[in-house]
C-alpha cells in the first residue's frame, strides 16, 4: 500500500507563491504517474496537474496553465507543484494522487489508487 505525504500548504496573498510536496513511500509497479487534485468548499475535486513518472510529461487543467508548474525526483520518490500568482480561487484542499494513466486518462481521479490526506491552500485577496 503507498503512502503519500503532502506538505508546504499554507496561507498566502493573492500574486504569491507557494511549493507543495508530495512523498511516496514506495515504488510499484501499479503507479506511472502522481499528481495534484484540489477540492473548494461546496465544490467537486478537479484536477489541477500529473506527470508521468519516467517519461516526465506533464499534465495541466487550463486554469493554472502558465502559473502551476509540476515536477518529481525520481531518486527521493517526490513530486513538487509549484504555484505561482496565486488567485483566490486556487483556495482548496490540495490532494496527492498516485496511479496509473495514460494521456487525457491523468485527469481521470478513477485513474489514482493512492491519496494523501490533503493540505490546504488558503490565498487572500
Amino acid at each position: 500500500q503507498v503512502q503519500l505525504e503532502e506538505s508546504g500548504g499554507g496561507l498566502v496573498q493573492a500574486g504569491g507563491s507557494l511549493r507543495l510536496s508530495c512523498a511516496a513511500s514506495e515504488r510499484t509497479f501499479s503507479v506511472n504517474t502522481m499528481g495534484w487534485f484540489r477540492q473548494a468548499p461546496g465544490k467537486e475535486r478537479e484536477f489541477v496537474a500529473a506527470i508521468r513518472r519516467s517519461l516526465g510529461i506533464t499534465y495541466y487543467t487550463d486554469s493554472v496553465k502558465g502559473r502551476f508548474t509540476i515536477s518529481r525526483d525520481n531518486a527521493k520518490n517526490t513530486v513538487y507543484l509549484q504555484m505561482f500568482s496565486l488567485k483566490p480561487e486556487d483556495t482548496a484542499v490540495y490532494y496527492c494522487v498516485a496511479g496509473y494513466c495514460s494521456g487525457y486518462e491523468c485527469s481521470d481521479k478513477d485513474r489514482y489508487n493512492y491519496w494523501g490526506q490533503g493540505t490546504q491552500v488558503t490565498v487572500s485577496s
